[in-house]
């Protein structure tokens, strides 16, 4: 849960798109019918997809999920490489065998990693939408990545959907793509299994396309589809779902008691039986799966974990626990320095006004980049416009729920992702009609600023032949500037491998060294320990490990030093354990 600095790792894709976007002003002012009567065509062209608005939304969605398969020989899947992503995994590995949970290992505590509940059971910390679509992607195509793909192709087609509720078609369209550029190719949402962006996006898009179209209509179908988005907000982030769910309550109430033209409550009633009990029926298994895995189903994610482990609370009011007591540093170096020191910034005048202006670079960056920031010089106008007061009346809520919340990554506000690029299109529309001096400068910033974006992603395609730098992680990552899967996780893949093909079960001490970054985990284990081919541990003291190496006496031992360049792998034997704790 690192809060990172939106201002370190710039990389020279970044200033790239600066200067293409410099490049494009000074062209919109110089020559602002440049090429006005091509971009005509491809726009009178785009329309007609517009306006068969399913057909909009299929295409949007399908090209998501084909662009991105056919960029795997350049982004291959992903590999896991972060305590975020192997907790997913563990969640997904386990619900895919058909359980909820895990029995607590008996060597536990060689086995404890960031994220990772070991008692009562032995689970992810996580909310369970994730896991799930995961475990299905797993099951049906033989890799957790490609549920998170088919969710990313959803995502993007329902903000396309809801922005249609909005916006007009073309807009509505224009968003979808760019939701494929900035999210659904080039994200960390997409290229790796951190977080639940993608569902939580693809859950606040359900019901804010819902909410107008339920208004005006009332069809069932719009209930269970703000049902199900309600669903997926509380199965990832409640909180921040929370956020987005109170407004539109309110003005769904106010609707369904005092609106004009709506059905009677015995109508109403009866189409909202169906929709309640989804929610319910969800909410209910939702406290099932607490109870199995947590010990109560009131016991949410994240609650049992955090008291065990975490030092820092999630909302400024709150104080810092007392340290607990860790059985490995480089578990206490991530609660330390990653959580423990961005919170004690939130409660210091001097540090607290500057750690809210870098959250919201943080916001800008991932969701706009540069390019899009171009058009936010109309940003006055649109919060002023009526078609989109209720969703200024959303930004100012999670604003407040944000200031008052320590830690903020991209994904923790996947749920208003629609709202973003429905305010951000509606600034491009004002932008369009902006004409100084009666010159149409302002539609040629619009069409340069797509332009821009479309040559941003080739050039973020073809990134690594090119020699251009992305930006290092872990802040390259959380910033989501064309992020990428690049080269992450592959030394501790490629000896996995190598152990894999060792006749015999193996078990992997590791030792890191006093600099390692807690992010970077080697230790992770499937949701079967007892039964794989290679068990990952930390290495402890003498009498830990050597109970361990005894628990398992039929396994190869080995020791890995991530941290050595290149990664160190050594065979050990049970004689050699009292001279290996004295290194």
């Amino acid at each position: 849960m690192l809060l990172p600095s939106a201002s370190q790792n710039d990389s020279s894709l970044l200033l790239i798109e600066g200067c293409l976007t410099a490049i494009a002003i000074a062209t919109a002012f110089a020559w602002p019918r440049l090429g006005i009567a091509w971009f005509t065509r491809i726009e009178n062209l785009f329309g007609r997809l517009a306006r068969s608005q399913g057909w909009a939304v299929a295409s949007v969605g399908l090209t998501a999920f084909l662009l991105r398969l056919a960029i795997l020989p350049l982004f291959p899947v992903p590999l896991p490489f972060a305590p975020d992503d192997f907790s997913n995994l563990l969640a997904a590995d386990t619900f895919a065998h058909g359980r909820l949970t895990n029995p607590t290992p008996v060597m536990w505590t060689h086995f404890e990693s960031i994220h990772i509940t070991m008692q009562p059971t032995y689970m992810s910390m996580y909310f369970p939408a994730q896991g799930l679509v995961m475990a299905a992607g797993k099951v049906l195509f033989g890799s957790p990545w490609f549920g998170i793909l088919c969710v990313s192709a959803l995502m993007c087609a329902a903000v396309c959907w809801m922005l249609q509720a909005w916006l007009p078609p073309t807009w509505a369209l224009l968003g979808g793509v760019l939701a494929i550029l900035r999210l659904g190719l080039f994200s960390y949402w997409i290229n790796t299994y951190t977080g639940a962006g993608l569902i939580t996006g693809l859950g606040g898009a359900l019901v804010l396309g819902a909410l107008p179209r339920l208004m005006k209509t009332a069809r069932f179908r719009y209930g269970l589809l703000m049902a199900a988005g309600i669903i997926l907000l509380a199965l990832t982030r409640p909180y921040e779902g929370m956020l987005l769910c109170l407004p539109v309550a309110a003005v769904l109430g106010h609707w369904a008691i005092y609106g004009k033209g709506r059905p009677s409550p015995a109508i109403l009633l009866r189409r909202a039986a169906a929709p309640l009990a989804l929610v319910v029926a969800a909410l209910a298994w939702f406290g099932y799966y607490n109870y199995r895995a947590f010990g109560s189903p009131t016991t949410l994610p994240y609650t049992v974990n955090r008291a065990a482990y975490a030092m820092a609370p999630y909302f400024v009011w709150q104080k810092a626990r007392p340290e607990p007591h860790y059985r490995h540093e480089a578990m206490r170096k991530f609660y330390y320095e990653s959580e423990l020191k961005a919170f004690t910034k939130t409660h210091s005048w001097s540090k607290f006004i500057p750690t809210l202006l870098m959250k919201s670079m943080i916001t800008i960056r991932f969701f706009a980049g540069i390019a899009l920031l171009l058009p936010l010089i109309m940003f006055r106008r649109a919060l002023l416009d009526r078609r989109i007061r209720f969703l200024v009346l959303c930004l100012l809520v999670l604003m407040a729920g944000m200031v008052i919340e320590i830690f903020l990554i991209p994904h923790y506000l996947a749920p208003f992702t629609a709202v973003f690029y429905a305010i951000g299109l509606q600034a491009m529309r004002h932008l369009r009609l902006w004409s100084p001096e009666g010159k149409p400068v302002g539609g040629a910033l619009v069409r340069l600023t797509v332009i821009v974006c479309f040559v941003m992603a080739g050039l973020r395609l073809f990134a690594t032949p090119l020699n251009l730098q992305v930006g290092e992680w872990p802040a390259a990552k959380w910033s989501g500037m064309w992020y990428g899967p690049e080269h992450f996780g592959e030394e501790r893949a490629q000896m996995e491998a190598r152990l894999e093909q060792l006749p015999g079960s193996q078990l992997v001490l590791v030792r890191y060294s006093a600099e390692h970054n807690p992010l970077e985990e080697w230790v992770y284990n499937v949701a079967d320990i007892d039964g794989s081919k290679v068990v990952w541990a930390r290495e402890m003291d003498s009498a830990n490990n050597l109970e361990l190496m005894h628990y398992y006496p039929e396994r190869k031992v080995w020791l890995v030093e991530p941290d050595a360049t290149p990664a160190t792998v050594t065979p050990i034997s049970a004689a050699q354990q009292p001279a290996l704790a004295l290194r």
